[in-house]
């Protein structure tokens, strides 16, 4: 699965899911809530109606030496963006139709998606910076308190099976 094919499907679901909202779906935020966390604000919006073709095009984009460091996902398919900017250039696109329509006229004809991607978060790094940041931060707190968890119920059952044992030890008859 390429990259354009992952954002043009995200695009329908996000739609869909803005039309015909599920009830169960407890999980979503706000819009504005949402537009909070990915960074998506006035200011990122003013400066994104500013880009051109030209911005794109003539761009001094480094060699790609680190793609080979980059992520893969399990297909083995070089992952380009984090899973925040993933969040945050779908809704970037779904509400601001110029940098969909500057995208659709570069890719894949001037510049590979992913290219157009990486141009793109250096250009608004000072926009988003702090928000990716948080995002990070929180994404760690997560995976910590999951892990305290986890060792949490490790030691309780480790408690149990000790407690089982000297149970059974002390209800079996001696000969």
């Amino acid at each position: 699965m390429d990259l354009s094919s992952w954002f043009r499907r995200s695009l329908i679901r996000n739609s869909e899911k803005t039309k015909n909202p599920d009830p169960s779906e407890q999980t979503l935020l706000p819009r504005s809530e949402e537009e909070k966390q990915l960074g998506v604000t006035e200011e990122l919006i003013d400066h994104v109606k500013s880009f051109t073709l030209d911005t794109f095009k003539n761009f001094p984009l480094p060699d790609d030496e680190g793609a080979d460091n980059s992520p893969t996902t399990s297909s083995n398919t070089q992952k380009d963006l984090s899973e925040w900017q993933e969040k945050h250039a779908t809704l970037v696109l779904s509400k601001m139709k110029e940098l969909s329509h500057l995208r659709y006229k570069l890719c894949p004809g001037y510049l590979k998606e992913h290219q157009f991607w990486r141009i793109y978060f250096l250009l608004v790094k000072k926009q988003v910076a702090e928000y990716e940041l948080r995002a990070i931060q929180l994404a760690r707190l997560k995976e910590m308190a999951v892990e305290n968890e986890k060792s949490t119920n490790s030691i309780a059952y480790e408690v149990e099976m000790s407690e089982a044992k000297q149970g059974a030890s002390l209800a079996l008859p001696t000969p």
